[in-house]
């Protein structure tokens, strides 16, 4: 029996994956959601996007803006894409890899889901993070006890993007 190597094929440009991510970015440049603005890395290759959240009022996080990075597999939207925080975050389900522990994200995906429900998600997040399931304990525990604490702690990770 002779062993037979599979060969990666490219994507064609018709790809569902390509399509449905170039109407996703459509959908955001013509109603941008304000605080939300995600796009692809380059323009050859849709499977890599940055995105910029500005945290919601009356939180911790108000007015400040954190960098985000998407990652799309060829499974994309029947697969959650890779989503991590590329600024240095201090957040309950965010660990210090910029990891995130959010349930969309994970086991509760839906292919009906796209970037702006992800980053939607996300600044809901920021507003009400789940303590129960913790990726930074210490912030958890800081959130639920010491809010002045917490936001020393906040603010000593956070770096300004700028106009980026």
């Amino acid at each position: 029996m002779s062993s037979t190597k599979i060969k990666h094929v490219p994507l064609p440009e018709g790809h569902s994956v390509v399509k449905r991510l170039q109407s996703e970015l459509m959908q955001l440049m013509m109603s941008p959601t304000p605080g939300l603005s995600a796009f692809p890395n380059d323009e050859e290759d849709l499977t890599h996007w940055s995105a910029i959240i500005t945290g919601p009022k009356d939180t911790p996080y108000d007015g400040l803006r954190f960098k985000l990075s998407f990652q799309f597999s060829d499974s994309y939207p029947y697969a959650p894409p890779l989503v991590k925080f590329i600024s240095p975050m201090w957040h309950p389900n965010v660990d210090m890899s910029g990891n995130i522990c959010l349930d969309i994200l994970k086991d509760q995906w839906s292919a009906v889901y796209n970037v702006e429900t992800i980053l939607l998600s996300l600044q809901a997040l920021l507003e009400e993070p789940n303590n129960s399931s913790p990726l930074n304990a210490v912030a958890a525990e800081l959130w639920d006890d010491d809010m002045n604490e917490y936001k020393k702690r906040l603010l000593a990770r956070y770096e300004d993007i700028g106009d980026q």
